[in-house]
C-alpha cells in the first residue's frame, strides 16, 4: 500500500532543496568577510601610521588596496546575508572582484616599474598570468551560473521573466 502525499511542484521542490548557503559556502563566506576587514585594518593602518608624506602613486597603491579588501569585505556581508539559492551568483561576483583586483594591481605596479625606468616586462608578465587566471574562473563561474540556470528553467517549465527563486529576473546576458 502507498500513502498519498500531496504533490510539489518543481519550483517548490528547487526552494526546499536549498533554502539557504550550505554550512560550507557560509564557512568562506566568514573567511572572505574576515579576511577582507583584516586587510582593511592592516592596509589603512598602514598607511595612516606613515611618518612623513607620501609619493602619489603610494597613496593610490594604499587606496586600490584598501579598496579590494574593501570589496571581499562587502562580498562576504552580501553573502552571508543571502538567504534564498543564488544559483551561482556568488561565484560569478567573486571571479569578477579578482578579475578586477588582479588587473588594477597589475597595472598600477606595471606603471610604478614604467616610472622607475625598470621596464613594465617582469610586471605584465606576471600580471597577465594573474589575470588570466581570474578570467578563466569568471568564464567558469557563469557558465556555471548559466548551466543552472537553463536547468532551473527545465525543471519548472519558465521560458523567461523570473530565473530564480531569489527573485532575480532572467536577463539575456545569462545565458
Amino acid at each position: 500500500m502507498t500513502e498519498e502525499r500531496p504533490r510539489l511542484s518543481a519550483r517548490e521542490m528547487i526552494e526546499r532543496l536549498e533554502p539557504s548557503l550550505s554550512p560550507w559556502r557560509r564557512v568562506r563566506a566568514l573567511v572572505a568577510l574576515l579576511a577582507g576587514l583584516t586587510g582593511v585594518v592592516f592596509v589603512t593602518g598602514l598607511w595612516w601610521t606613515e611618518p612623513g608624506p607620501l609619493p602619489d602613486r603610494t597613496h593610490l597603491a594604499f587606496a586600490l588596496f584598501t579598496g579590494c579588501c574593501l570589496a571581499w569585505t562587502g562580498y562576504g556581508c552580501w553573502l552571508l546575508t543571502r538567504r534564498v539559492p543564488l544559483f551561482a551568483t556568488d561565484r560569478v561576483v567573486a571571479a569578477w572582484i579578482g578579475v578586477t583586483a588582479s588587473a588594477a594591481t597589475t597595472a598600477l605596479v606595471a606603471a610604478v616599474a614604467l616610472q622607475r625606468g625598470t621596464g613594465p616586462g617582469p610586471a605584465l608578465a606576471v600580471g597577465g598570468l594573474f589575470v588570466a587566471a581570474a578570467l578563466v574562473l569568471a568564464v567558469r563561474a557563469h557558465a556555471r551560473r548559466t548551466a543552472l540556470l537553463r536547468r532551473l528553467r527545465e525543471l519548472t517549465g519558465e521560458e523567461g521573466g523570473e530565473a530564480s527563486g531569489s527573485g532575480e529576473a532572467h536577463r539575456p546576458g545569462d545565458e
